[in-house]
């Protein structure tokens, strides 16, 4: 279990041994970024949360999810309540982090969360508003899935399609080659005949 007290608490202690007042800090340091793995040319990403002046595939203070773009659709799983946590102590998530919190509905909850806090909305009803968007988001990417599914499923019939048509014009062009073959073989055996009978009518 992450202690998220104690870890801010550690950067506001070391910031303030910098020179920094308390009173002038107005976002903690701390990034919520991708960090990249995988072979050259099969990449893929986990979503972590790092100190800004870590290095960008170095260490990091928690691993919030993972990111694989080589997937149709691309394949995302996130710790949705963890990474509000850290955006709502302050953390900033990068442009691309944004749109993959944004999509698995973090930044959404964030929102709400905020709106119990000003008491614009009671918890229930932040998290009935976040299922229902959950649910929906869900059957967006279960109709993705049977779309991809379906198109590669079409695309695999025509090919078959296309490879039966190509074997049966093959073996249609095989058995016209034996016919042409099998009518030009009698009449080569029709000539030696004729000159023979032309030999002894000149006897």
């Amino acid at each position: 279990m992450i202690n998220y007290n104690s870890i801010f608490a550690a950067y506001l202690k070391s910031i303030n041994n910098g020179g920094f007042e308390p009173q002038n800090l107005i976002t903690m340091p701390v990034k919520i970024r991708l960090q990249r793995h995988g072979k050259k040319g099969k990449p893929f990403f986990w979503i972590v949360a790092a100190d800004v002046r870590a290095k960008r595939d170095g260490k990091f203070l928690e691993k919030l999810g993972i990111y694989n773009p080589t997937t149709n659709p691309a394949t995302i799983e996130l710790d949705v309540d963890s990474s509000v946590k850290w955006m709502r102590n302050g953390a900033q998530p990068t442009d691309t982090a944004k749109r993959i919190l944004s999509y698995k509905g973090a930044m959404l909850k964030k929102h709400l969360l905020a709106g119990v806090d000003k008491g614009a909305l009671t918890e229930e009803q932040a998290n009935e508003k976040f299922e229902a968007w959950l649910k929906e988001k869900e059957d967006k990417v279960f109709s993705k899935k049977e779309q991809v599914s379906q198109t590669a499923s079409e695309a695999k019939q025509k090919a078959l399609a296309a490879e039966k048509e190509a074997n049966e014009k093959r073996k249609a062009e095989a058995e016209a080659a034996k016919a042409e073959a099998t009518e030009e073989a009698p009449a080569e055996e029709a000539a030696p005949e004729a000159e023979e009978n032309t030999e002894d009518k000149e006897a």
